[in-house]
C-alpha cells in the first residue's frame, strides 16, 4: 500500500510516516524541508519517496503527484497533515499570514484530495485522512482565524465521508488537542505572550499516529486525541472548558 503523507518533516507526520512504514508499507513524504525529509527518509530505509514541496505556494498545483505516483504506485492513502497555526488577536494577523494559513491548511488538503480520489474511485478502494483540529469544534480564544481554517478542514471532511459511502474509498477525521509537537510548543509560547494560559491534557504523536494507522485499517470514521477532548463536542461543555483552558493569566 502507498501512503503518501504531508507535512511529514516533523511532529505528527513524521510519526505518522514511521508507523506506516513500520507496518510495511511504502511511504511518501511530502513537506517544505528537504534536509528534515532526507533525514527521515535516511532513518525508515527502503520503501520511502521524499518530495519536497511548499504546499501553501503549490496549494492548487499537483503536478508534483505524478512523479511521486510513478516511483510509489497511485496513492492509498492520502494523509492531510501539513498544517500551520496562528494564536493571537485577531486584528493582529498579517493578511498575507492569512491567506498562507488558509491555503495551507484548507486549499492544499481539498485541492490534493480531488487530484487522488479518481483513482482510488476507481480501483474502489483506499482512504483519505484528514488531520483538522479540536479547534476546528470549539477553538479557543486567540485562535480565530486558525479555527476557522480547521473548522472548513472538517466540514468537507465529515462531507466527503457520506458522499463516498459504498465506493470503497474511506475519509478519517482527526480531532487532535495539543499534541507534543514543535507546532505546538510554539503555540504555547505565543499563548503565553499573550497573558492566556493553557490548562487541557497534553498528547503523544507517536500514540496518536498508531491511532490513525488502526483507523484507517479498521475504517474508523473518527479520532478524538487525547480522549478527554471528547467532552467538547457536548456544546455547553466543550464552551465551558475551552474558555477554562485558554483564560488569561
Amino acid at each position: 500500500m502507498h501512503v503518501l503523507v504531508t507535512g511529514a518533516s516533523s511532529g505528527i507526520g513524521s510519526e505518522v510516516a514511521r508507523e506506516f512504514h513500520r507496518a510495511g508499507h511504502h511511504v511518501s513524504l511530502v513537506a517544505r524541508r528537504r534536509e528534515l525529509l532526507d533525514a527521515l527518509a535516511k532513518e525508515l530505509g527502503a520503501r520511502c519517496h521524499v518530495a519536497a514541496v511548499d504546499l501553501a505556494k503549490r496549494a492548487t498545483d499537483t503536478s508534483w503527484l505524478a512523479e511521486v505516483e510513478e516511483a510509489q504506485g497511485p496513492v492509498d492513502v492520502l494523509v492531510n497533515n501539513a498544517g500551520m497555526q496562528w494564536v493571537g488577536a485577531t486584528v493582529e494577523i498579517p493578511l498575507e499570514t492569512v491567506e498562507v494559513l488558509f491555503r495551507l491548511n484548507v486549499l492544499a488538503p481539498t485541492v490534493l484530495t480531488r487530484a487522488v480520489l479518481p483513482g482510488m474511485l476507481a480501483r474502489k478502494s483506499g482512504a483519505i485522512v484528514d488531520v483538522a483540529s479540536m479547534a476546528g469544534v470549539a477553538p479557543a480564544s486567540g485562535m480565530s482565524w486558525y479555527g476557522a481554517s480547521k473548522s472548513a478542514l472538517v466540514s468537507f471532511s465529515e462531507s466527503l465521508r457520506s458522499e463516498l459511502e459504498g465506493t470503497g474509498v474511506h475519509v478519517v477525521t482527526v480531532f487532535p488537542g495539543p499534541v507534543e509537537t514543535p507546532m505546538a510548543a510554539s503555540a504555547r509560547e505565543d499563548m503565553k505572550k499573550s497573558g492566556r494560559i493553557s490548562n487541557v491534557p497534553h498528547g503523544d504523536a507517536g500514540e496518536l499516529a498508531r491511532k490513525i494507522v488502526g483507523a484507517v485499517e479498521h475504517r474508523r470514521a473518527r479520532i478524538v486525541y487525547p480522549w478527554f477532548h471528547r467532552v467538547r463536542f457536548v456544546p455547553w461543555l466543550g464552551k465551558w472548558m475551552t474558555t477554562r483552558a485558554s483564560r488569561p493569566s
